[in-house]
């Protein structure tokens, strides 16, 4: 396996939504060239980037980041790119997708002489920018230490958390607690909104006791992210909690784990958070 990889190397970046652009600001202000390419070119506009018309563009890039939208995108460009790539080239996964389709593109990424890891990520839109997120690691711990530069351009913390697929797990994992405590917050502030106490009310009251949770502290950060995902034209489908919750439905059916909290999340939690981030309420 080849020697991690140089920063003569131009870096492909492929999807500029909500976190792909400001992840690309982080790895441009870490020194790295950046080929970037995105449906609309106009998500480009304030890179610093070669800006690319397709994948032939991409050719040269020994590593190629990911950041579409779902399973399918996902399996597109590496469909696409694998006879382009040199090899021994690197695709990173930052899209949340399911486990078995990261298993499935790592194997054939192998079988052409390439290596694929899923890298999918946490944090939000500033942690990106600041090059702070939190990457969960799944693949080849060979792969991962020859990525890790790039990585770490993005990140703060990288976790290696186990072989091809385990870092698509547990980001649905992760997307499961988040949105769960999410539900159970906003639930919980209709009830005492019923009873004439304010949000802040209960927030401040909370910060000190037992529900107290990253939910309760980071309040109206949906309410942001609602707002950029609405701004960007962004579907309520693919924001992530929907997108997100469907596909911890999905994994869990692939293996056979009962998971009936998510089920009801996927079916109504998507409308509560657009709704409150209608009614402007950020704290």
């Amino acid at each position: 396996m080849a020697d991690e990889i140089e920063r003569l190397s131009p870096v492909g970046f492929v999807g500029l939504g909500n976190l792909g652009h400001p992840m690309a600001q982080a790895l441009h202000r870490d020194g790295w060239p950046l080929k970037v390419y995105d449906r609309d070119p106009g998500r480009a506009d304030g890179l610093e980037a070669d800006v690319v018309a397709g994948p032939g563009e991409l050719a040269d890039c020994r590593v190629v980041a990911l950041a579409v939208p779902d399973d399918q995108a996902v399996a597109e460009w590496v469909d696409e790119l694998t006879p382009l790539l040199a090899p021994d080239s690197v695709f990173l996964v930052h899209s949340t997708i399911l486990p078995g389709t990261a298993k499935r593109l790592a194997q054939q990424a192998e079988s052409q002489g390439l290596a694929l890891l899923d890298v999918p990520v946490s944090g939000g839109a500033e942690r990106a920018l600041t090059g702070s997120l939190t990457v969960m690691a799944g693949g080849r711990a060979d792969v991962l230490d020859r990525a890790r530069p790039v990585l770490d351009s993005v990140a703060e913390t990288v976790l290696h958390v186990g072989p091809s697929g385990a870092g698509a797990a547990v980001k649905l994992a992760n997307q499961l607690m988040m949105f769960a405590a999410l539900a159970g917050a906003q639930e919980a502030l209709e009830l005492a909104a019923a009873y004439d106490v304010p949000e802040q009310t209960v927030l401040d009251a909370v910060s000190t006791s037992t529900g107290e949770s990253w939910i309760t502290r980071n309040w109206g950060f949906f309410d942001r992210v609602a707002a950029a995902y609405e701004s960007a034209g962004t579907p309520v489908r693919d924001r992530p909690w929907s997108k997100d919750l469907w596909d911890v439905v999905a994994a869990a059916r692939d293996c056979d784990v009962q998971v009936p909290v998510a089920g009801l999340l996927a079916q109504h939690l998507a409308e509560r958070v657009e709704a409150h981030a209608r009614k402007g309420e950020v704290s």
